[in-house]
């Protein structure tokens, strides 16, 4: 896709995140739209999917032979279905039962829903990049030459799996692993300076062995750009820094960590929506 096309995309994933929320005043807004870009990046432009002679993806838990992503910060589900209903993995319309009795589409995403693109449960935080370890060694030893990508959140990093993950990565020379850290600086509960301050996390990371890297998450050329140089070593995982703001899209909700998990409503919904205009042949759901 050129870059306008992917801004136009991701526009439409905002306003599904916003009217998903909305629709059941339950969910977490801030750091869905904050990601999007990333998200519309990774698998609009980045990521090498398996796809049927149409264009329709093919999904299978095992994922030979194609790259894998896995959600770690699972309460951002939101920007997560938008954008593998958008790509095709299950209908578009399907997002307006978002946790909804009986959906497929849970407030933090889940295996035993069998939905199209979800690989694992998530939402109990600091599991994701042990999760990605795993999935990147056992490519590795399969001979699978694809790669492994994971998101976390800052606030994800006061959890102490996190390290035990950091310091094997490195030691298993998983260069097919791309993990992604939201620097958002915000959590449920306030800045992440105030919670439990994570200090200079590229210099950490670093220490631990990885290869760190730092890029602007609501700039999708250099999303792009940042995501494809972390493929170049075969021994050293990546880690990239994502610099994003919470609410990013919406001029009510920058910066603001009390969007972290708090839905807009109906008044604050058409405003956020007034002010993301679909382009022609982008519709919503």
């Amino acid at each position: 896709m050129e870059i306008e096309q992917l801004k136009s995309t991701a526009t439409a994933v905002r306003r599904d995140i916003l009217r998903m929320v909305a629709a059941v005043n339950s969910g977490h807004p801030g750091g869905s739209l904050g990601c999007t870009d990333f998200f519309v990046a990774l698998y609009f432009e980045v990521m090498n999917r398996k796809k049927d002679a149409d264009g329709t993806p093919i999904f299978d838990m095992d994922g030979r032979d194609e790259d894998i992503f896995f959600l770690s910060n699972g309460h951002i589900s939101p920007v997560f279905y938008s954008v593998l209903a958008r790509a095709g993995y299950f209908p578009v319309a399907e997002l307006a039962t978002f946790r909804k009795l009986d959906s497929r589409l849970q407030g933090h995403p889940t295996t035993a829903e069998h939905l199209p693109g979800i690989r694992i449960a998530s939402g109990s935080l600091g599991q994701g990049l042990s999760v990605a370890c795993g999935a990147a060694y056992s490519k590795k030893l399969n001979g699978d030459k694809n790669h492994v990508y994971v998101l976390m959140g800052d606030g994800e990093q006061q959890e102490g799996q996190i390290w035990e993950a950091a310091q094997f990565a490195p030691n298993k020379k998983l260069g097919n692993l791309t993990a992604i850290i939201d620097l958002n600086h915000a959590q449920i509960d306030g800045t992440t300076d105030n919670v439990n301050s994570n200090r200079d996390l590229a210099a950490k990371y670093r220490a631990f062995g990885w290869y760190v890297e730092e890029m602007e998450g609501n700039d999708i050329a250099d999303v792009i750009h940042t995501l494809k140089k972390s493929q170049e070593d075969p021994d050293v995982p990546t880690m990239i820094l994502m610099h994003t703001e919470m609410g990013f899209g919406v001029e009510y909700m920058v910066g603001n960590y009390k969007w972290h998990g708090t839905a807009p409503n109906a008044e604050q919904l058409t405003q956020a929506l007034n002010g993301l205009p679909l382009s022609i042949g982008v519709t919503d759901y």
